[in-house]
């Protein structure tokens, strides 16, 4: 077996963005629970009765564990490959043939090929980041200071996350949304959580408001809306979506269909339109996702190598916004529920009538289920909450088997616990089943 690689072993999840961002996303979680211990009766011995105002955060520091967190991850995954006798190639792979690629010098025969070249960040024409004061995701780790105002540009799950953690940090952060509201495309229940704790935190949001350029202007930026408004601010982060990194592989050449924007097209054992080819990833547009894409990589190899598959399933898939609070989901969504599209009951449960949740000075939040009518199978579920990531998975291990609202129920839950909350969103559920 062989590895071609441009860009670093673990790729963009390890070196650019999961491991980094959720990193940074760490320090920005005790930063925020240190700012919301007061009202526990947490002081600091310096004089001042706000924790808040005794703690800074050392961005230098943070963004050096950042970088290296994600080297030691990528060294990792580089010592398990040399341990499995795997060789790994440096420099960019291009199909010449479905099961001839092209790296470097070489020309390697294959009798499967996986590609796996993930994405890039999307820039705005004319606003072209600079790494200093305009900057993409994959740019922020180099900072030294803390940016004075932070501008980001994109109110989808990355721009969300960005500013609600260097509001956190203690930035000053103005999102521009093209939309009506953040994270369009999660629970509108769950955004509007999280809009109103960014106005309770001083966070400014400027809904439906798009970004025409974003320019340098002396130490500082200037972002310019279509509306002739202009913001100004110390840096700005553009977060306005991804593009495949699938340009200039010879895939069309090769029989490789690609679908809008340039993602490969694949079918749900991860096969595309060229026999012996398989895709993974970013690049085919499917759920962005790192544990999406891993699956898909994991389904594409056992496919290839004969073994029998379960293809993959979106409606089992997990996923977390990692803002203040978290914002998990699975399964099926209040929009599709809304469309028409499912026939589902409904019950949300207020973090606020949770014991654990008020002992932990927690206020916001909510834990979401659905069941279908007649049976009462889970069939999906939102989690608003610290650390929601870990809350819903006791929600997809049900989503995935379909287990019954009240089998749910019927489950021992530690009291006092947030996960208690979701025991008795299925207890309502039963009432209305």
């Amino acid at each position: 077996m062989t590895v071609v690689d441009s860009d670093g072993i673990g790729g963009s999840a390890v070196l650019t963005d999961c491991v980094p961002s959720k990193t940074l996303i760490a320090t920005a979680e005790v930063m925020t629970e240190v700012e919301e211990a007061g009202e526990l009766g947490v002081r600091l011995d310096d004089g001042d009765d706000d924790p808040a105002n005794s703690v800074r955060v050392d961005l230098s520091v943070v963004n050096q564990r950042v970088k290296a967190l994600a080297a030691a991850q990528s060294d990792g995954i580089t010592r398990r490959l040399a341990d499995d006798k795997i060789r790994v190639i440096h420099g960019r792979g291009r199909l010449d043939g479905p099961q001839t690629v092209l790296a470097g010098d070489e020309r390697l025969e294959a009798d499967f090929v996986l590609i796996a070249t993930g994405a890039r960040p999307r820039i705005l024409a004319g606003s072209e980041p600079d790494g200093e004061r305009i900057l993409t995701w994959e740019q922020v780790y180099e900072l030294e200071d803390l940016p004075e105002k932070l501008i980001v540009v994109g109110s989808g799950v990355t721009g969300a996350e960005f500013a609600s953690a260097y509001d956190a940090l203690g930035s000053e952060v103005v999102l521009v949304s093209s939309r009506d509201r953040v994270l369009p495309g999660e629970d509108a229940d769950a955004a509007a959580v999280l809009e109103d704790v960014f106005q309770r935190r001083g966070l400014t949001v400027l809904g439906k408001s798009r970004a025409e350029s974003v320019k340098r202007q002396g130490d500082g930026v200037v972002v310019t809306l279509t509306d002739g408004r202009k913001v100004e601010g110390s840096h700005a982060l553009l977060a306005v979506g991804s593009l495949p990194n699938t340009d200039d592989m010879g895939l069309t050449e090769s029989g490789v269909s690609l679908g809008d924007g340039g993602f490969i097209t694949v079918d749900k054992v991860s096969r595309t339109t060229a026999r012996g080819v398989y895709a993974a990833g970013d690049c085919t547009g499917v759920l962005m996702l790192a544990s999406v894409a891993a699956m898909q990589g994991r389904i594409a190899m056992s496919h290839a190598l004969g073994d029998a598959v379960t293809p993959l399933d979106l409606s089992t898939v997990s996923s977390n916004v990692f803002t203040a609070p978290e914002i998990a989901t699975v399964g099926l969504t209040q929009a599709a529920l809304d469309a028409g599209g499912s026939t589902a009951l409904v019950v949300k449960v207020p973090l606020a009538d949770n014991a654990r949740a008020k002992m932990q000075g927690v206020r916001d939040g909510f834990v979401k289920l659905f069941c279908l009518p007649n049976t009462g199978i889970v069939v999906g579920g939102v989690v608003v909450a610290p650390r929601a990531s870990e809350l819903i998975h006791p929600i997809a291990l049900a989503v995935g088997a379909r287990l019954t609202v009240d089998q749910v129920a019927q489950s021992f839950t530690v009291y006092p616990s947030i996960s208690g909350s979701v025991a008795e969103a299925a207890r309502r559920l039963h009432l209305r089943n």
